[in-house]
This record gives C-alpha cells, sequence and structure tokens, in this order.
C-alpha cells in the first residue's frame, strides 16, 4: 500500500494505473488482482486501515477505565497526528481522496468517522459533566479537534523540528489553556 500512497501522491489518484502500482512493486499486475479488485478497493482498503487501529486503541483505553476525559482526548489528539508521523503518504492520500472512494466505500468510511467523532464527542461529554471541560457546544469543539489534527497532513513533516506527540500535545495544551490571555 505504501507503493500506491506513494504513485497516488506524485501522480495523482485518477492517473495511477494498477499496471504502474505492480511494476513499481515489482510483481505482475494479476498478482496485485489477488489483494486487491481494483485501485478504488485498494484506496478504500487504505482509509479502513488508517481510521479502525485508532477506534480500536481508543475503545480498549476506554474498556480500560482507567483514564479520565483529559487523558483521553491527548490520547485521541495524539493517535490522530501520529498517523501523519508512522504513515505520511498515506494519510496524505486518505484525506485528499476521501471523494474519490466508490460511493459504498465511501458510506462504510464515513460511519467509522462519524463513530471516532461521537466517541469524541463523548469524552467532551463526560468532561464537561465531571467538571473538567468548559465547552458550550462539544459536537463544535470536536469537529474542530478533528480539523486541527487532520490538517497537519499539509504542512507536518516526519524528521522535522517536532514529533507527532509533540505536536499533539501543543494542541491539546492550547486547547485546555485557550489563547486569551486578558
Amino acid at each position: 500500500m505504501k507503493v500506491a500512497a506513494d504513485l497516488f501522491a506524485t501522480r495523482a489518484y485518477e492517473e495511477t494505473s494498477m499496471e504502474a502500482i505492480a511494476q513499481q512493486v515489482g510483481i505482475r499486475k494479476a498478482s496485485l488482482y489477488y489483494y486487491f479488485s481494483s485501485k478504488d478497493d485498494l484506496l478504500t482498503q487504505m482509509h479502513q486501515e488508517r481510521i479502525e487501529p485508532i477506534i480500536y486503541a481508543h475503545q480498549q483505553r476506554l474498556d480500560s477505565g482507567e483514564l479520565g476525559p483529559p487523558a483521553l482526548l491527548l490520547a485521541m489528539m495524539t493517535d490522530l497526528v501520529s498517523l501523519l508521523e508512522t504513515h505520511p503518504g498515506d494519510m496524505r492520500v486518505v484525506l485528499e481522496h476521501y471523494s474519490e472512494l466508490p460511493e459504498a466505500a465511501r458510506a462504510r468510511i464515513t460511519e467509522q468517522g462519524e463513530r471516532y467523532r461521537r466517541m469524541l464527542v463523548d469524552i467532551l461529554d463526560r468532561g464537561v459533566a465531571e467538571g473538567q471541560f468548559a465547552i458550550g457546544e462539544p459536537n463544535l469543539t470536536a469537529l474542530a479537534i478533528l480539523g486541527m489534527c487532520s490538517s497537519t497532513h499539509q504542512w507536518f513533516r516526519p524528521g522535522g523540528k517536532r514529533t507527532a506527540t509533540q505536536i499533539a500535545r501543543y494542541f491539546y495544551d492550547t486547547l485546555m489553556s485557550g489563547i486569551d490571555n486578558t
């Protein structure tokens, strides 16, 4: 998938063929079709392989019952930004080529994204109920957090000045303390 992501990023999704992916990997196109029924299938699996692990990781944290809302929020933000460190090419493709997914696949990926957003809203609601967060609109706040974390694909470069964890922590600290100094 890394080869496909690199080709999608450099040549564009529309202009990358299964033949080009197979050639770059060094296999026959028929072998590639054994694993992926189409380029759309490859893109769909790329999306699923990025969102499913962060949903699972968050569910594991919830099931353990060990973390409160602030720690859960930081963990979710770190999960999102860290994907850009561990899978930079894939994430760029996932975020920029979502609209090119076939309708049925896009609906499944949208549902997974909505599930993750709802998990985030639940953490924010819980933090408000426990007096740890002062948020007027948890859903809008969740969308702002998701936008802040996912937009890093436009400028974050692994090996740069800050790690993904440091960036997520900075975002979290800024969110928690706000920027008003009056």
